[in-house]
């Protein structure tokens, strides 16, 4: 996903807009853009919204952002939508991977009760919006099969900390926020999910949000999350690949599948590629829209 897009929770309307926004997914929140006092509402809203939504592709892809687990609000929260079946759930504060098993298991729950099968419902995690969060980064991997991405926030972090600002005069996240970036980034890959990238608040600057998004592509990030429909197509346009490195992508893939699992070293154009270069070609052909294990073998003699 290269683009996930929130919505506040509480409103059909904007959900409605966004959903023609091009956005690859939509964040339905129902955190921080949802009043205490509207918080049943904003359930009903986004389970009614889950439900009835059109899910094939190119639709987007439904997220959930719940509510941090130590709000005591998480499981009604879960009881509302996992019947509706989104995509996944968006944990937002992630302390730990603890705390990914501890989601794992109440949606788990859920999904019994709504006659679901277990696993359907992801889970995507907010790791750095605490400092016990960023501190606990090495702790995601392996704790639940439902984790399929990593995304980091300097909000709620400069919050946590005491920071009077994230970035500097010149625009440029302070040393800690630049940290949690690269610890999101390092988590994900560690855990074996994609990075997502944080929001740009300054939403009509689109220029400086090119920028931002330029270096996050080029750092390794998959996708970038966003705060309003104006930044979708900057940010579809930014972490879609160019055609010939997904032709490329897709012969390296290829070479690999027709050479078996055993294999280690390969040559392609006269270059020797190696495993590293396959989990490249992987994340490009994601980010390109493709499934990669529904890419066909080539011959190895195609590809010397």
């Amino acid at each position: 996903m290269r683009s996930l897009l929130f919505v506040p929770g509480d409103s059909p309307r904007k959900m409605e807009k966004a959903a023609g926004s091009g956005a690859d997914a939509l964040i339905l929140d129902l955190e921080d853009s949802v009043s205490l006092s509207r918080k049943t509402e904003a359930r009903e809203i986004v389970a009614a919204y889950v439900a009835g939504a059109e899910r094939a592709f190119p639709a987007p892809r439904l997220i959930v952002r719940v509510n941090a687990l130590d709000t005591g609000l998480t499981d009604d929260d879960l009881a509302a939508v996992i019947k509706a079946r989104p995509d996944a759930v968006l944990l937002p504060k992630a302390g730990s991977g603890a705390d990914i098993q501890d989601l794992g298991a109440r949606i788990a729950v859920e999904e019994a009760e709504a006659g679901l099968d277990e696993g359907t419902v992801r889970i995507h995690a907010l790791m750095t919006e605490t400092a016990g969060g960023l501190l606990q980064a090495g702790t995601f991997a392996g704790k639940s099969g439902r984790l399929s991405a990593l995304a980091w926030g300097a909000e709620d972090l400069a919050a946590d900390i005491g920071a009077t600002s994230n970035k500097d005069e010149t625009g440029r996240y302070t040393d800690v926020f630049r940290l949690a970036r690269s610890m999101t980034l390092l988590a994900a890959a560690h855990s074996g999910v994609e990075a997502v990238d944080t929001v740009f608040t300054d939403f009509r600057n689109l220029e400086a949000l090119t920028s931002e998004c330029q270096a996050a592509v080029r750092d390794g990030f998959s996708g970038k999350m966003a705060i309003h429909p104006g930044q979708v197509p900057v940010i579809n346009a930014a972490f879609t690949p160019d055609p010939q490195d997904v032709e490329r992508a897709i012969k390296i893939m290829a070479l690999f599948a027709a050479a078996g699992p055993e294999a280690g070293v390969l040559s392609l154009d006269g270059k020797m590629i190696d495993r590293p270069h396959l989990r490249q070609a992987e994340r490009t052909v994601r980010r390109a829209g493709l499934d990669p294990a529904a890419l066909p073998a080539m011959d190895a003699g195609d590809a010397t």
